[in-house]
């Protein structure tokens, strides 16, 4: 057995009192010590040595720190992005948005702009746009270090061109209509209990909408019908139990609404159209 081989089963076991994927978020942390990708680091296991820098980062993550946090990354869609803290790490339940909004075009020719509101890392944005490469858009957010990550990943994947992002309250000064709208809002109630690694340091203003995860839906509804174009849609990422609530605001404001499952088959996604 070689030493990284060693280090990775020890780090596992530890690991498994904080992690629901221990052995992969051990590998990651030895592969961002090594400077290599995961992959890579597999393939060369037999000669490899356990990097010195890997405990401090194994500590980090024992401290319930997100492991994107500390690897400065996480994939989304076919993207690698940057991440840090005071940004939302983006999570494999919202790429039901991108296949929302894949469904809602198929057949057409997609649509030409895209507002992402509250962008946080640029992840939806900047997938929309990987899927239609000729369209452009705008990333949104009051977080200027949001703002800040987000150009660095519209940057980093070679997007810059097509994806301004601005710092903002939702669509507040917003005059133009788009194709799309994708949004993923605060909805979480104030009084929800999470696990230690996101209450402790995922940004709050990301994750709570009030004390029944509604408030920022109710604004949201009264702003987007002047935003919408005709033949678009509007989809926003909801909680597992949200479907009933956060589409009644919506359907109050003169909206269809349909919603969109994740892999779980839980409602994860509310497509929002012209009535």
């Amino acid at each position: 057995m070689s030493a990284l081989a060693g280090w990775l089963r020890e780090a596992t076991a530890r690991l498994g009192a904080v992690s629901d994927t221990p052995r992969l978020d051990a590998e990651l942390l030895a592969a961002h010590a090594l400077g290599m990708s995961r992959e890579e680091m597999i393939l060369a296991m037999p000669r490899l040595a356990a990097p010195e820098p890997a405990e401090a980062l194994l500590a980090r993550r024992l401290a319930h720190e997100p492991i994107a946090y500390i690897t400065g990354t996480r994939d989304f869609w076919t993207l690698s992005l940057k991440v840090a803290p005071g940004v939302l790490v983006p999570r494999p339940d919202s790429e039901t948005l991108i296949e929302a909004a894949i469904a809602h075009f198929d057949g057409g020719r997609g649509p030409r702009r895209v507002l992402d509101l509250g962008t946080g890392s640029g992840a939806l944005l900047l997938a929309a746009l990987d899927v239609w490469r000729e369209a452009s858009g705008i990333g949104i957010d009051a977080s200027p270090v949001a703002v800040e990550i987000a150009r660095e990943n519209a940057q980093r994947c070679g997007m810059a061109a097509q994806a301004e992002i601005r710092e903002g309250d939702w669509a507040e000064g917003i005059v133009e209509r788009f194709d799309l709208i994708l949004c993923n809002p605060p909805y979480i109630r104030v009084c929800a209990m999470l696990p230690r690694e996101v209450r402790d340091h995922e940004p709050a203003s990301a994750l709570f909408a009030g004390e029944e995860g509604l408030d920022d839906y109710r604004r949201l509804a009264g702003q987007i019908g002047t935003r919408l174009a005709p033949g678009g849609a509007a989809i926003f990422e909801i909680g597992f139990d949200q479907e009933e609530a956060a589409g009644a605001l919506f359907r109050d404001a003169g909206f269809q609404v349909g919603a969109c499952r994740d892999l779980g088959g839980r409602a994860r996604a509310l497509v929002v159209t012209s009535a």
